[in-house]
C-alpha cells in the first residue's frame, strides 16, 4: 500500500531495484569479475552485512550469456563439505555420489566436459563464506587443481563478511590464499554527500518525484542505519508505512525516529 501511496515502482533499496548507486566501488567490482572470466580462478568478495554484496553480483551476473557461463550461487554454506560438494554437482545436474572421492572425480570430469565440449565456464558463488567448514578451505586448493595444475577451468567467488579475508590469512590456508586473483570489498557508505547521493538515487530510481526527507532526517537515516543500504531501505520503508495511515506524503524527523525505534 505504501508503494502506491508514495508513487513508488518498487521498494528503495530494496530487492527488485534494477539500477543500483555506484561510485566507482560497483564498477571495480565488475571489473575483477570480467577479469575471472576471462581468466578463470578464484575470487573474493568482503562486506559487512547488508552493505550489498549478493545485489552487487545479482546485477553483474544477470548480464552473462547463459551459453557461455553456468552461474551457480549457493548460500547455504554451514554444512559439511562433502555437502557442499553436492551441492555443487546437483546444481551442474549430476547425481552425487555418496564417496566423496568418486563425487570429486564426477565433478571435474564433467568441468573438464563442459570446458572441452561446449566452452563453458561455470561460476560459482559462494555466499556467507565465512561460515564455511575448515576443512573445505584446507582441500578446496586440491579440488581446484586441474590437468597437473595446468588448466584453470571453474571461477569461485568466496563471498562473506571481513572475518573471511582474516581466516584466509591463518598459515594452514595459504595455500587457498596463494590461489586468489582478484579481491574486492564493499564498505558503508559513510559520508554525508556520498550517504545522500545513495538515497536520492534509491528514490528516483523507485519512482519518487519529490523529496521524502530533510536534511536532519537524511542524517538520523546515515547514523542510524551505519552507512548500509540493507539497514537504510528497511528504515526508509518501515517510515513509508508509518505516513501511510497519517496520509503524510513526506517523512518527517520524528516519523523517521519512530521506525528506527520500531527497526531496534
Amino acid at each position: 500500500m505504501y508503494l502506491q501511496h508514495f508513487g513508488l515502482r518498487h521498494p528503495p533499496l530494496g530487492k527488485d531495484a534494477a539500477e543500483l548507486w555506484d561510485d566507482g566501488a560497483l564498477a571495480q567490482l565488475a571489473e575483477r569479475f570480467q577479469w575471472l572470466l576471462q581468466s578463470p580462478g578464484l575470487g573474493l568478495l568482503t562486506g559487512e552485512a547488508g552493505v550489498g554484496k549478493t545485489a552487487a553480483l545479482r546485477l553483474v551476473t544477470a548480464k552473462l550469456n547463459p551459453h557461455r557461463y553456468q552461474v551457480i550461487y549457493h548460500a547455504e554454506t554451514d554444512f559439511g563439505r562433502a555437502d557442499l560438494y553436492r551441492c555443487l554437482a546437483q546444481s551442474l545436474g549430476l547425481q552425487p555420489s555418496y564417496r566423496r572421492a568418486q563425487l570429486w572425480r564426477d565433478i571435474k570430469a564433467h568441468i573438464h566436459h563442459l570446458a572441452d565440449a561446449k566452452q563453458l565456464l561455470p561460476v560459482w558463488i559462494l555466499d556467507e563464506a565465512q561460515n564455511l567448514p575448515p576443512e573445505f578451505f584446507r582441500d578446496f586448493p586440491a579440488f581446484l587443481n586441474f590437468a597437473f595444475d595446468s588448466r584453470d577451468l571453474i571461477t569461485v567467488w568466496l563471498v562473506g563478511h571481513p572475518i573471511l579475508a582474516q581466516t584466509l590469512e591463518r598459515a594452514s590456508y595459504a595455500a587457498l590464499a596463494g590461489r586468489i586473483q582478484a579481491r574486492v570489498h564493499l564498505r558503508p557508505v559513510l559520508e554525508r554527500e556520498r550517504f545522500a547521493q545513495l538515497v536520492g538515487h534509491a528514490l528516483k530510481s523507485a519512482g519518487c518525484a519529490h523529496t521524502l526527507l530533510t536534511d536532519s532526517g537524511l542524517e538520523l537515516l546515515r547514523q542510524a542505519s551505519k552507512g548500509l543500504p540493507r539497514h537504510a531501505g528497511r528504515i526508509l520503508r518501515t517510515a513509508m508505512r508509518l505516513a501511510v495511515p497519517r496520509a503524510l506524503n513526506h517523512l518527517p524527523d520524528d516519523l523517521l525516529q519512530a521506525a528506527i525505534e520500531e527497526l531496534r
